[in-house]
């Protein structure tokens, strides 16, 4: 599976494609936001007309009600400002739900076409991680980007331009020290950003081994490895632990250096003061306006590398999801795929080549043909790529060289939506959803009424073990099924097939798991499904296929033997035949 890596600047572009999804609300952020942040900038300008009168007025009452006046305009402008600030933030809220959500259900329309490789590469756990990652960095991204970021940015601005009117030389001191500051932690920040990923990878790794041990916990048990699984899980924080430390080690050598150098800006600044002040190019007003942006300043930009230093993570941490988001999924559909909105069911697989790894080929010139509404059978030694080749009809590989048709239709000229639409397949080992009996079986065909739901319950005698259960078909089955046998498992998966109804009909070992009396339950579902179908059926026992149309033997990718059961069976010395021999029983009579 090669994923490219994601750069800084993909991670951005999907969240800036998803923001401006909503300019209103972006506009009216930013503008709330930006107003708030300039009249905090303003008033202190009041504040030094009332100092500098005040030091020079007598004590009348015209030099009252000035002073007063000059209080009311400070009051309004903190009204307005809190007015602003409270509005900013409400559509904030409002701006990151929306953008969160949309984020989510990217992940989720992005993640699940991937191919049936991609999945079995990789731990269930590390992407539901990645999903979550991907919203919840986008929040913190924003947080700090809205009122860490752009904040200080305008107030920075405002206060540098209103002291260039007012002291140019305090200005340049300042203006020269944000600067400097901002430059030099965005630098370190890049650097440093080698061991952010790096944090983030363990992170994702600690979670995938955990997540790992949690859905094997039954194995686990029955082989008593929670001592193995324990130095396993250890082996991973602590690797976590050590990518951490260095991490935040770094992040606390930066803050120390630049606590140091806020003393010494603080100490430049009311030394020139002073001296401007001892040369009268400066009033007491001024002194106080600029001790008072300094101290605005100081809050805002001490906490400044620290927003660099979480919006480098928070990129970080999204940075695997956005690598599956910009991967093109190995199987997709053609520029110019039909839908098949009926289908005959007639199949073939002409000049298949197919391997899983270069140079161990599993099908070479593999040529075979289903006729429409023909039973036939795959049978031979595990290894033999039986299942391989249900996975190729699928479409969950694509073949290397040849090609699969459908009545006459190369399957890859074929929408996935309908190409798996026409087929029905009742794997090995069902998996069923955590949800109610109810709706694992509408899986099978969501727009069914409820009573055929029930009808393909009652065909695949799902309603023996429902009716006994206390809530019927409102009961959950676990994650996975687990709540339910295999063999109550598998009438369910039949039952869902039943309610399909499609065309094609591919059973992988579809009664390995029942007992004698499960698969005499559902012995006459089987013949009632099969009815007009084209079927295809895996089987390692012979005697579950001796009535199939035709029977296929594969050993090693080839075809080796092929005709019906009594055909095969008569001529000794063969493979089948001595599988036969090892067999007896029957069940698709």
């Amino acid at each position: 599976m090669n994923i490219k890596p994601a750069t800084i600047r993909d991670v951005l572009r999907v969240y800036w494609g998803h923001s401006c999804r909503h300019p209103l609300l972006l506009s009216s952020m930013l503008i709330s936001l930006g107003s708030a942040v300039v009249l905090s900038a303003i008033y202190p300008l009041y504040y030094k007309e009332y100092f500098d009168f005040l030091a020079s007025a007598p004590r009348t009452e015209e030099a009252r009600d000035v002073l007063l006046s000059t209080v009311w305009i400070v009051f309004a402008l903190h009204m307005v400002e809190y007015v602003a600030y409270r509005g900013a933030s409400i559509f904030d809220s409002m701006f990151t739900a929306r953008v969160m959500a949309e984020l989510r259900t990217t992940a989720f329309t992005k993640l699940m076409p991937q191919s049936y490789g991609f999945f079995t590469d990789t731990f269930t756990g590390a992407l539901v991680q990645r999903v979550n990652r991907l919203s919840s960095s986008f929040q913190k991204l924003n947080d700090k980007a809205y009122w860490h970021f752009f904040a200080p940015a305008v107030r920075l601005a405002s206060i540098i331009i209103i002291l260039a009117f007012h002291s140019i030389q305090i200005m340049a001191l300042i203006a020269g020290f944000v600067v400097a500051l901002i430059a030099v932690n965005i630098l370190f920040s890049k650097w440093k950003l080698t061991y952010d990923i790096r944090r983030s990878w363990e992170d994702t790794h600690t979670t995938a081994v955990l997540a790992d041990a949690v859905t094997n916990s039954e194995t686990i048990r029955l082989f008593h490895g929670f001592e193995y699984e324990h130095k396993r899980f250890g082996v991973a924080v602590e690797r976590l632990r050590r990518a951490s430390v260095v991490s935040w080690l770094l992040s606390t050598l930066n803050d120390s250096a630049q606590a140091l150098l806020f003393i010494g800006v603080l100490f430049a600044v009311f030394f020139v003061g002073t001296h401007l002040w001892y040369s009268g190019v400066i009033g007491l007003g001024i002194l106080l306006l600029t001790f008072t942006y300094y101290m605005q300043m100081q809050r805002q930009l001490w906490e400044f590398p620290r927003t660099i230093r979480d919006i480098a993570e928070s990129v970080a941490d999204a940075k695997e999801m956005v690598e599956i988001i910009n991967h093109r999924p190995s199987i997709i559909d053609a520029h110019d795929a039909i839908s098949l909105g009926s289908s005959r069911g007639a199949i073939r697989f002409a000049h298949v080549s197919f391997s899983y790894i270069a140079n161990r080929p599993v099908f070479q010139d593999l040529n075979l043909k289903i006729d429409a509404g023909q039973r036939v059978a795959f049978v031979g030694p595990s290894g033999g790529g039986k299942s391989t080749l249900v996975r190729l009809l699928l479409r969950l590989r694509d073949v290397n060289e040849g090609f699969i048709t459908i009545d006459d239709h190369d399957i890859r000229s074929i929408t996935l939506a309908s190409l798996r639409g026409i087929i029905a397949y009742v794997p090995q080992d069902p998996i069923l959803f955590h949800r109610s009996l109810f709706e694992n079986i509408r899986y099978g065909n969501p727009d069914a009424p409820v009573e055929a739901v029930y009808s393909a319950s009652k065909l695949a005698h799902c309603e023996e073990f429902i009716n006994a259960l206390p809530h019927r078909y409102e009961t959950l089955v676990g994650e996975r099924g687990v709540k339910l046998s295999g063999g109550e498992k598998q009438r369910v998966a039949i039952a869902r097939v039943i309610l399909k109804n499609a065309p094609i009909l591919i059973l992988d070992e579809a009664t390995s798991s029942l007992d004698s009396e499960s698969e005499s339950y559902i012995q006459d579902s089987l013949e009632h499904l099969m009815k007009g179908k084209t079927t295809i059926a895996i089987a390692h026992r012979l005697s579950t296929i001796r009535k199939m149309d035709h029977i296929f033997v594969l050993e090693q990718g080839n075809i080796v033997q092929e005709g019906t059961h009594e055909e095969l069976s008569a001529q000794s010395g063969t493979l089948y035949a001595r599988l036969w021999s090892l067999q007896s029983g029957g069940f698709l009579r």
